[in-house]
């Protein structure tokens, strides 16, 4: 399957529906929401810029939620939620998660609450029947690997190299082996998506033949956004484009 990352509210509130649908259109599976958050660590200059972009048209965390409520109605696609912990925390995990059922939302990420610290959200999370989706990446030991694989539900989302969010040219074959051993170790216990980095169908198929279930595209999502703020009509046009040209090689 493709997932297609987009960072609610970038340009401005009204144009993600919008994307979602041409990603849709364009075959992607999955809409992954960005929370806009001041400082996300784990993000690239690109998806960086789209944060303040949509922050600083006034986007906040229930206005991504409604955003959510209407993809997943009116495209009838999961939609997943990626958020750092403070936008949760603030609201309170239990009163987020509540919102975020009755908002459709699927599954979430957050990069900054590790299996370890989250116990309690996990159990809010379980109890409204929304997955919690960790991450694995390449300095994951396998004894951590396989707590996590236990913690984790909907899909294990697997960064395949160290480093920020951002559009790759390409991958060595370092990236594939730590997928192809990742994926090993999982042993189909849970699905497994990439993610970071990836922008050409040609990476798609890397990272299938290395048994990935999912690919997970962000930033060359976000860059076409950016490329074309004040050409909407071009915009849709080029993620559709992007989309149909990415999910050419399916995943299942």
């Amino acid at each position: 399957m493709l997932v297609g990352f987009i960072t609610a509210g970038d340009p401005g509130p009204d144009a993600t529906f919008d994307i979602a649908a041409a990603l849709v259109d364009g075959g992607v599976d999955i809409i992954e929401l960005g929370i806009p958050f001041s400082d996300p660590i784990a993000d690239g200059p690109t998806i960086q810029a789209s944060s303040l972009r949509a922050l600083n048209a006034g986007v906040t965390p229930p206005m991504v939620l409604e955003m959510a409520d209407q993809i997943a109605r009116s495209l009838n696609v999961p939609v997943v939620i990626l958020t750092y912990y403070n936008p949760i925390f603030k609201m309170g995990d239990e009163r987020f998660l509540k919102l975020a059922l009755r908002s459709g939302v699927s599954g979430i990420v957050v990069p900054d609450l590790p299996p370890e610290e989250s116990t309690g959200y996990r159990k809010f999370a379980q109890k409204e029947g929304i997955d919690t989706i960790y991450l694995a990446t390449p300095s994951t030991n396998p004894k951590r690997l396989s707590n996590i694989v236990s913690a984790t539900k909907g899909f294990l989302y697997v960064v395949p190299l160290f480093g920020v969010t951002g559009a790759r040219e390409s991958f060595d074959a370092y990236s594939g082996r730590v997928v192809r051993e990742i994926v090993g170790k999982v042993d189909r216990k849970v699905p497994v998506a990439v993610g970071f980095g990836i922008s050409k169908a040609e990476h798609v198929r890397s990272f299938v033949d290395q048994g990935a279930d999912s690919v997970i595209v962000g930033s060359a999502i976000v860059r076409t956004i950016e490329r074309n703020l004040n050409d909407r009509k071009k915009m849709l046009n080029e993620l559709e484009g992007l989309a149909k040209d990415l999910s050419s090689i399916r995943t299942s």
